[in-house]
């Protein structure tokens, strides 16, 4: 089993919705964030490829069909050559929400709690999110709204010009199932509502309970 679908959004553009999606369409399972922070052995994978040694990405991708979200959207140059053979989708949204929607979800994240409260692997987790993110992509910069912006819009303009167009669909979760089982070559499940999932609502909540 390898990687077959390399998502090239970054986080807060539909990825969960999109995993959720690709699981039920077979491609199972769907790597995003989520288990990057329950599997702490693929952390040093990870601040690796921040430092552009080039990792044995097979090490995380064991088991997995498919890839989503922050970390693996930075980095899907390199996965792309690594999976020749797998198709790319950029999720897309709004800019302006896109922003929004981060800045009151993922990025109030980057303080961790007390280390007195975290596990070595928690720290670990949250010292490779604010290096390959935050310190990384944004430079440090994601208060400053319109840098942030930029580095948005010139991430998925570098994708849509890196990625042949073979291999590349540009994609907003709100289209539902019809351009993405066309794009992969499988049936659509009319009968299963599009995944909605990981709303701004949804995100916050968790993170209070």
């Amino acid at each position: 089993m390898s990687i077959k679908i390399i998502g090239a959004g970054m986080g807060r553009t539909g990825t969960m919705s999109l995993k959720l999606a690709l699981e039920l369409l077979g491609f199972d399972k769907c790597y995003h964030m989520v288990e990057a922070w329950e599997n702490p052995h693929h952390i040093p994978v990870w601040r690796a490829a921040h430092r552009q040694s080039f990792p044995d990405w097979s090490n995380v991708f064991q088991g997995y069909q498919a890839t989503v979200d922050f970390p693996s959207s930075i980095y899907y140059e390199q996965l792309m050559d690594f999976y020749p053979q797998a198709k790319v989708i950029l999720t897309e949204r709004d800019a302006e929400q896109w922003y929004e929607s981060t800045k009151n979800t993922i990025y109030p994240g980057r303080n961790a709690p007390s280390t007195s409260e975290l596990s070595d692997a928690e720290k670990e987790a949250h010292q490779m999110v604010d290096e390959s993110i935050w310190k990384g992509l944004f430079e440090g910069r994601f208060e400053d709204r319109d840098f942030a912006i930029n580095v948005f819009n010139q991430h998925n303009e570098e994708v849509r010009n890196k990625v042949p167009v073979d291999r590349l669909l540009i994609y907003r979760v709100e289209e539902g199932w019809d351009p993405l089982c066309r794009f992969l070559g499988v049936d659509s499940p009319l009968e299963v509502p599009f995944p909605k999932s990981n709303t701004r609502k949804e995100y916050i909540e968790q993170w209070r309970s």
